[in-house]
C-alpha cells in the first residue's frame, strides 16, 4: 500500500482543502498515533482533525484517490457555516456545557467504545477456541476412522470389482 499512498501524497500535494500524510507509529509520530487511536498499521484516518475517522475502502491508488477526491469540509465547530440547524444545535450544547462536564461525558463515549472493542476481542477468542476445538474434533473422528479399516475396506471392495470384471 505504501507506493500507493506516496503517489496519492503526491497528487494532492498544496491542495486547497485536502492534506494527506503519514505519520510512522513507531518513532517519532507514535504520541500522534495513540492520540487519533492508531491501533494496527496501515491505518488511514481522515475528516476533522480533532475527531478522525477510520477508513474502511480499498487500498489501491485508485480507491483511494477516489475517496480523496470526495473529501471536502465538514460541519464542525470549525466549520460551523456548513452545519445544518439540528447540527449547530448540537454544537451549542457541547460549548455550553462545563469543560468538566464535557470532559466526563467524552470519556463517557469512549468508555462505551472500549468496551465494545473489549466483549469484541473476548467473543472472537471465544470463537478461535471453539474453532480450534471443532478443528481438533474433526482431526480426531477422520484419524479414527481411517484407522479403524476404512482403507483396507475401499481396497476389498476395488479388488473384488476388478474380480468380477476380470471373469467377465
Amino acid at each position: 500500500m505504501k507506493p500507493a499512498w506516496d503517489k496519492l501524497m503526491k497528487e494532492f500535494d498544496g491542495h486547497a482543502t485536502i492534506l494527506v500524510g503519514d505519520s510512522d507509529c513507531t518513532a517519532a509520530g507514535k504520541e500522534l498515533c495513540g492520540e487519533v487511536g492508531v491501533k494496527g498499521y496501515p491505518t488511514i484516518k481522515y475528516g476533522d482533525p480533532a475527531a478522525l475517522e477510520d477508513y474502511k475502502g480499498g487500498r489501491d491508488f485508485d480507491a483511494l484517490k477516489k475517496f480523496t477526491e470526495g473529501l471536502k469540509p465538514s460541519c464542525s465547530p470549525a466549520n460551523i457555516d456548513l452545519c445544518d440547524d439540528e447540527k449547530k444545535a448540537e454544537i451549542k450544547v457541547f460549548q455550553d456545557m462545563d469543560p468538566k462536564d464535557l470532559d466526563a461525558k467524552i470519556k463517557e463515549k469512549e468508555k462505551l467504545i472500549q468496551n465494545a472493542e473489549e466483549t469484541f476481542k473476548s467473543e472472537v477468542e471465544k470463537l478461535q477456541a471453539a474453532y480450534k476445538k471443532l478443528q481438533e474434533d474433526k482431526d480426531k473422528t477422520l484419524a479414527d476412522v481411517k484407522d479403524s479399516g476404512l482403507g483396507l475396506m475401499k481396497a476389498v471392495k476395488a479388488a473384488a470389482s476388478s474380480s468380477k470384471k476380470s471373469e467377465l
